[in-house]
């Protein structure tokens, strides 16, 4: 690392603690932030391409450094909890999946597949299987709006079979 590189990199932190506290809005976290970046750039320092903006450069360095850490940081408080009291929503989180309920869920959906007229079935499980509307026009030879009509029409006699599910 040369001279010119690191006097570049003193004469830029006073301006670098000012644009981390944009970011974080609090001294510390914001002297910590300018220190990850000057480190960073010290690191990558052959990356940086003479007669290109330093400002620019560390910018990034600094704004990619904050980003990584927020989700660094929303991950972990959203896996760990401090309350001592845990809601049924966090349960349900972490709580390990009832394969039971899920097979009787399955269950019910087939019975109301079974209630729901063929011609509105099988449009409607092409287009949840992933197929385009204007596949499934061609494959049953059918305009595309009677495509279109036939799977909201599903819907909405499944959505009515399974009103116990909906939230």
């Amino acid at each position: 690392m040369d001279t010119n590189f690191s006097q570049q990199l003193l004469s830029s932190q006073s301006m670098l603690k000012q644009f981390a506290y944009k970011f974080t809005n609090d001294l510390e976290t914001a002297d910590d932030l300018t220190q990850d970046t000057l480190v960073k750039a010290m690191k990558y320092h052959e990356q940086y391409k003479e007669g290109t903006n330093m400002r620019g450069w560390l910018f990034t360095i600094m704004r990619n450094t904050f980003i990584n850490g927020y989700r660094s940081n929303t991950r972990k408080t959203a896996l760990i909890t401090t309350e001592e009291e845990i809601s049924s929503s966090q349960l349900a989180v972490s709580a390990v999946a009832n394969r039971g309920d899920a097979k009787f869920a399955m269950e019910d959906i087939n019975k109301a597949l079974s209630i729901v007229p063929d011609c509105y079935t099988i449009p409607f499980l092409r287009h949840f299987e992933g197929y385009k509307y204007h596949e499934i026009a061609e494959e049953l030879d059918l305009p595309l709006g009677t495509v279109k009509t036939r799977i909201h029409m599903a819907r909405q006699l499944l959505q009515k079979q399974l009103k116990a599910y909906k939230k």
